[in-house]
């Protein structure tokens, strides 16, 4: 059969886990269709066009089968030959004998039987004592060797490596051997298996398979270390830094041929170990023990062991070892439900292996510690009541009352109610507006600088303490952090930083996602610092931006113009982020962490933090949440990225779906960067980088100040005439059992993330389908009946321009320059006897019109999206009442439906006004 028409040459994608699953699984369906057609069925057409397709997808497994171990490309050369053949009944045995290693054939490796929880490096009784697992029972992953051998010389080190093996092992891994250094950034974004590297002088530096445009694109960006005719040790020492930039997890091995001793004092920082060639018991050891320490697991395998043992409970949880449950006829079915192993490991104990979370030095201690290392982080800390806990830990931390803190006003209501228990001074920053999609996008890098230049222009700036902002944002809004942080401290060089990462956890898994996060960022900021061509770089600003004679600075426009570099001298790296795991990682609700990177942290706020902590935290926390978050952080160093890179796959083809359906996108649109970040802060071109590719996706990520979640989708659903929270509950909830949290007016919020399954995509794709068919069915009997459907929302979305922060009222600030305001005392005011009345937006407005100040005394906030409109002391506003006039969202807190707003009783008299810069709010004259 001659299929010579077929393409060879596919170029290597950047992504090919879905790729490369279809194509084993279509050659499993075509070898067999094939196979019965030479028993006699089947038209000889139908056949050809089978086998061209077949050879497609032979030519696409040959562009990427280098990367893995198994099957391979001598499977695929095995295959292509019974195709050329017309031998399909040998393909389809060989194919057969390929089944366990095809990907997606029985999902992950399972986890060590009972016996091996430890996952150590291999010391279990092969005699006399527990049965060692069998291959087939251990988690198995692949090691990726860079050295440009022969076949026979790279079928010898796999024969040497195996002969290491012993039945004790807690894992077991195969060789994936690729020539050059291209080749070894190309496996390590291809295969998610890849835990260990091991590079040896023999590397080349270009590889020889057809890389597509896009990766090949993308790695022009890494390969710029490797100049062209390098050494080959300037080659491994950069291929080194590349490997560990793009996946720090990634155990990465030197192993040379002769003078180790001299290159360990001075290599050791980028290698986990150094080998001489012939060392391969030591090397295996060494690999075991690597992914050993990921999968340790100190307080979730303490937990396990205690709930083993048995106990007598003479204290406090009747439920503990099920005690009050499973003898008693009424509630057994909580035992039922739950399984006997929750409440086994429930218990008040914080000895025998447990721990305490307020005074940790054991197993949770150590939990926290793999957690940090997993994040980035110099500390971490776990929070089992969510991070709007971690939020106030923080904050409290560090703000004293009268500290100014700057905050994006449309944070989550955790961080303006932990401002009311520390007593700061709230300065809020407007993010810019969304109003036709009625959300908000961030806030511009130039606000945040005019308003640290305005507090300097006051004389105020050393009240600023701290600068929160969220990151991403709700609806996928990501900041340039590096970028933020760098020039605040440009003009404020002690200001600390928190970023609310509780929708962000899943970006440390990704190399191009990473960047933008808070420890990442910390990092690479501190590394700058040490550095003397940044020294210099500030030198030379600095020489612009103050007066030499007077030491004055310059104007404020030079400042806002200027993309600013801070003093290494006297900046300090002062960074905290607080992550919702469960929200986007393996972790029970309501578990949380937070990342502190913080060089002043033993000096200025060890005690403060511990005591912000006892504060916040429950005496009887959660074991169960604290045991998840310790597996959901092995999670992250196991598998985070191929789990992160799929779910960020998926969300762009439910986007692509959308796009290209004929009925779809007649009444669905998904929101692309254009929609959503407006124009001045993008530099790059494409509406959505992700569908364009990795190296679209690494150059918006790098250069534009505003960037998007891909695995956030917001959809359109104007067009539809329902609106967002009807659509919510009565059509997708309701009708198709689909869950999601946010909408606003016109749009409803979906968010892949790393559970994410392919079959879940592809039903929501179908239910789009058959909503839009329903509509079009709806529209038709409308029509022939000659009427017209009133719709809910109108195209342009129908809603009222987003309201800006107003204003505190007088008697809440501390001066008329700068519009910090005292949310603390507005807040406990409001507690005192007839100091409130409850008015209704009528009455509101009659105020308003005739001139009075009306001041709220409480927290107003929709939920979702869950921020405040209004907060202690603001100044209401007809734009405030007009937009609260005109939510769909049922879920208000702090807003009485039979009463109406809580205001404080004596209204002022409104202060003079004129038009503010931005959007016509009120400013002190």
């Amino acid at each position: 059969m001659n299929i010579e028409a077929a393409p060879k040459d596919v170029g290597t994608p950047s992504s090919a886990w879905r790729s490369r699953a279809d194509a084993w699984e279509f050659l499993g369906y075509a070898f067999k269709q094939l196979a019965k057609s030479r028993t006699g069925t089947g038209g000889k057409t139908a056949n050809a066009a089978l086998a061209e397709q077949a050879a497609r997808a032979l030519s696409l497994l040959h562009a990427v089968e280098l990367y893995w171990a198994a099957p391979g490309q001598t499977a695929v050369r095995q295959l292509r030959a019974a195709l050329d053949a017309g031998d399909f009944r040998t393909g389809l045995e060989l194919l057969r004998g390929l089944a366990p290693m095809v990907p997606g054939h029985g999902g992950a490796a399972p986890l060590p039987s009972r016996g091996h929880g430890h996952a150590g490096t291999g010391d279990a009784e092969d005699d006399g004592g527990a049965q060692a697992p069998d291959d087939g029972e251990r988690p198995r992953f692949d090691v990726l060797v860079v050295d440009d051998l022969t076949a026979e010389e790279a079928d010898s080190l796999k024969a040497d490596l195996l002969a290491q093996r012993r039945p004790g092992d807690a894992f077991t891994y195969e060789l994936v051997v690729v020539p050059s250094y291209e080749d070894a950034l190309v496996a390590l974004l291809l295969n998610p298996a890849i835990q260990a590297c091991i590079l040896r002088p023999g590397l080349v530096a270009e590889s020889g398979q057809p890389l597509g445009r896009d990766l090949r694109a993308y790695l022009s960006t890494h390969t710029a270390a490797a100049p062209a005719g390098a050494r080959p040790l300037q080659l491994i020492l950069a291929l080194a830094e590349q490997l560990t930039a793009l996946r720090p997890e990634v155990d990465v091995y030197l192993t040379a041929g002769v003078s180790i001793e001299s290159l360990a004092g001075s290599l050791s920082r980028r290698f986990r170990r150094i080998f001489r060639k012939q060392d391969h018991l030591d090397l295996h050891l060494s690999l075991l023990s690597g992914v050993a320490e990921r999968f340790r697991t100190p307080f979730f395998t303490a937990l396990q062991e205690y709930s083993r043992r048995p106990a007598s409970v003479f204290h406090a949880l009747p439920v503990s070892r099920g005690g009050s449950v499973v003898g008693s006829p009424w509630i057994r079915d909580m035992a039922d439900f739950y399984g006997l192993n929750l409440l086994m490991a429930e218990t008040s104990a914080t000895s025998g292996g447990l721990d305490s979370l307020l005074d940790p030095h054991g197993s949770i201690k150590e939990a926290q510690d793999l957690a940090a290392r997993a994040f980035g982080s110099h500390q971490t800390f776990f929070v089992t009541n969510g991070t709007s806990t971690a939020n106030k830990v923080v904050h409290q931390s560090i703000l004293a009352p009268g500290d100014v803190v700057l905050v994006d006003r449309n944070c989550h209501k955790s961080h303006h109610y932990a401002f009311a228990l520390a007593g700061a001074q709230v300065s809020y920053l407007d993010a810019y507006p969304l109003d036709r999609y009625a959300f908000y996008g961030a806030v511009p890098l130039a606000s945040i600088k005019a308003r640290l230049l305005e507090y300097r222009r006051a004389g105020r700036l050393d009240e600023v303490k701290m600068i929160t902002l969220t990151n991403c944002t709700f609806d996928g809004i990501v900041y340039d952090v590096e970028r933020v942080m760098e020039e605040c401290l440009a003009i404020k060089p002690d200001l600390v930083f928190l970023w609310d990462e509780a929708w962000f956890a899943f970006a440390r898994s990704h190399p191009v996602f990473r960047r933008r996060t808070a420890m990442a960022a910390a990092r690479k900021l501190e590394a700058s610092f040490g550095d003397p061509d940044y020294r210099a770089r500030h030198a030379e600003q600095a020489a612009q931006l103050w007066d030499p004679v007077t030491g004055r600075p310059a104007d404020d426009q030079a400042w806002l113009q200027t993309r600013l570099v801070p003093d290494p001298a006297r900046a300090r790296v002062r960074v905290y982020a607080t992550q919702s795991t469960h929200k986007t990682l393996t972790s029970l609700r309501q578990g949380s962490m937070i990342h502190v990177f913080d060089q002043d942290f033993e000096v200025r706020n060890r005690e403060s933090f511990r005591e912000a902590y006892m504060t916040h935290t429950s005496t009887s926390p959660n074991y169960q949440i604290l045991a998840s978050l310790d597996v959901g952080r092995r999670q992250v160093e196991l598998e985070g990225f191929g789990l992160v890179q799929r779910q960020a796959d998926l969300a762009t083809s439910v986007a692509q779906a959308v796009a290209r359906h004929p009925l779809l996108k007649k009444y669905f649109r998904v929101l692309t960067s254009r929609d959503l970040i407006e124009a001045p802060f993008r530099k790059t071109g494409p509406a959505m980088p992700h569908r364009d590719g990795l190296a679209a996706l690494a150059d918006a990520w790098e250069h534009d100040e505003f960037v998007v979640d891909p695995s956030r989708l917001t959809l359109d659903i104007s067009r539809t005439g329902i609106d967002g929270d009807t659509f919510r509950h009565r059509y997708l909830a309701d009708g198709h059992g689909i869950q999601v949290n946010k909408t606003s007016r016109n749009t409803v919020l979906f968010m892949t993330n790393i559970g994410t399954s392919r079959s879940s995509v592809a039903y929501l794709i179908e239910v789009l389908v058959k909503l839009a068919e329903s509509f079009e069915e709806d529209r038709s009997t409308t029509a022939g009946a000659g009427r017209r459907r009133t719709p809910a929302v109108s195209d342009d979305g129908g809603t009222p321009p987003l309201p800006d922060f107003s204003r505190f009222a007088e008697r809440f600030r501390r001066d008329a320059l700068c519009p910090d305001g005292d949310v603390r005392a507005a807040y406990f005011e409001g507690y005192k006897d007839g100091s409130t009345e409850y008015l209704f937006a009528e009455e509101l407005g009659a105020r308003i019109d005739a001139g009075l100040d009306v001041v709220s005394a409480g927290f107003v906030t929709p939920y979702p999206p869950g921020f405040p409109i209004l907060v202690p002391g603001q100044v209401i506003t007809r734009k405030t009442l007009e937009f609260m006039a005109a939510l769909d969202t049922k879920e208000v807190h702090g807003f009485d439906p039979e009463r109406g707003y809580r205001v404080f009783a004596e209204p002022e008299p409104a202060i003079a006004r004129t038009a503010g810069p931005e959007r016509g709010e009120s400013q002190l004259v």
